[in-house]
């Protein structure tokens, strides 16, 4: 996988999981074949089927009852029963971006969760543009491959529209394949 890919799939998938999407994400969604293409045939003939404002009423609907009501892709809360956040370095994601240089001002953000899916993903995408291939195998291996793909596994069955369950099915894919790149990359194989 090149760089650029990752940079980009990290922060596309960023933005996936951190709001409902918007109008003009659903247009700019609309007209990126390859992007259509790498999610899935079902999505890219849902996406191209529909107005715009039935995609848009019916993915926020999906969003907020998957990511909202029912469960939020927070990390503590996959791992932990007690749902609840820890905060500052008590937080084992949060001392991982300290440790790793990542400056996350939860004041600039309205994720609550400084473990939420979408910093995570950002995080990486960080990682990946200061080439810090060991550093993204180790928060691959410690916090994302523990717990993103059984929280889209069952997601997946949750979703209503073809777009965020072929969503839950690409984070699954990308993240074991990343996975195995960046593991031959830092010689763990």
């Amino acid at each position: 996988m090149n760089k650029e890919y990752r940079l980009y799939i990290y922060a596309f998938l960023s933005r996936v999981m951190s709001d409902m999407p918007d109008r003009r994400f659903i247009a700019d969604l609309k007209v990126n074949d390859a992007l259509l293409d790498v999610l899935g045939e079902s999505s890219k003939r849902w996406l191209l089927q529909h107005d715009n404002d039935t995609i848009f009423e019916a993915l926020n609907a999906d969003f907020t009852s998957m990511f909202i009501l029912n469960t939020q892709p927070v990390e503590a809360f996959v791992l932990d029963a007690k749902n609840e956040t820890l905060v500052g370095l008590q937080n084992p994601v949060m001392a991982f971006y300290f440790q790793h240089g990542f400056e996350l001002n939860m004041e600039q953000t309205e994720l609550m969760a400084p473990d939420h899916l979408s910093i995570e993903f950002g995080f990486m995408q960080s990682l990946i543009y200061r080439d810090e291939l060991q550093s993204q195998y180790d928060f691959m291996k410690i916090h994302l491959m523990m717990w993103v793909i059984p929280y889209m596994l069952g997601m997946q069955h949750m979703a209503q529209t073809p777009f965020y369950r072929d969503i839950c099915d690409f984070i699954v894919e990308f993240l074991v394949a990343d996975y195995a790149y960046l593991n031959a990359e830092c010689n763990h194989a």
